[in-house]
């Protein structure tokens, strides 16, 4: 038995990708089962959940434009009305969020003026601007780096919850200070819009089809870096 030489490294086969449309195949958007597409068919339904399948989000990029724009009015709001109003037995007082994180700042509380900060106001602010992005460049049909601007997607959906984290703790300032006497807090009509601006961002990235960015590109078997 002889042993036969491999080989050169340029002549060795190179992996050919292919996509889900090629092999026909399609994925439920319920229970992520992927299946067979029945091309004869009008309307296919899953063989695990019963949903009706779709190649890609019905209206996605219309639905996350919606989103992402009332989400952006809703914004000016929540930054102008006070979050939180506390009423003492000294006078009243309205708090912002802006306000709140300059307190906490004044008063030596560094970090915690920093997490309020990022998570209440960079973080929303990035979340929006970049799901227009992404929106505006699928919309376009942009070809300019979609393996980059995939993982962007997949950054800006594992943050987003953490925008809720200043409704979080008025939430629990609430409950606190309603045990004392001294003082009491309530929420403002900025935090209702905080929080509607927060789930209008979220439901804008569940509806947003990351897929739709990879439809310009053509399917030459390539491996895109």
């Amino acid at each position: 038995m002889t042993n036969k030489p491999l080989p050169p490294e340029d002549e060795a086969p190179k992996p050919v990708y292919t996509t889900a449309t090629r092999e026909g195949l399609i994925a439920c958007h319920a229970c992520n089962r992927v299946q067979k597409r029945a091309f004869t068919v009008e309307r296919q339904r899953c063989s695990r959940c019963g949903s009706t399948l779709h190649r890609r989000h019905p209206d996605s990029v219309a639905r996350t434009w919606a989103l992402l724009l009332s989400a952006a009015i809703l914004y000016i709001p929540a930054n102008l009305y006070p979050v939180m109003h506390t009423s003492s037995i000294v006078g009243s007082e309205d708090d912002t969020i802006m306000s709140g994180v300059a307190l906490f700042w004044n008063d030596g509380d560094y970090p915690l003026a920093g997490i309020i900060f990022i998570a209440s106001i960079l973080v929303p602010m990035l979340k929006l601007g970049t799901l227009a992005y992404l929106t505006w460049a699928t919309q376009t049909r942009s070809k300019w780096r979609p393996r980059q601007r995939t993982t962007l997607f997949r950054i800006v959906e594992k943050i987003g919850r953490w925008s809720m984290l200043d409704v979080f703790v008025i939430t629990l300032t609430v409950a606190l200070v309603r045990f004392g006497s001294l003082a009491v807090i309530t929420p403002g009509p900025g935090a209702l819009a905080f929080a509607c601006v927060v789930v209008l961002t979220m439901l804008a990235s569940m509806q947003f089809d990351p897929r739709l960015m990879w439809d310009p590109i053509e399917p030459s078997g390539t491996k895109h870096d």
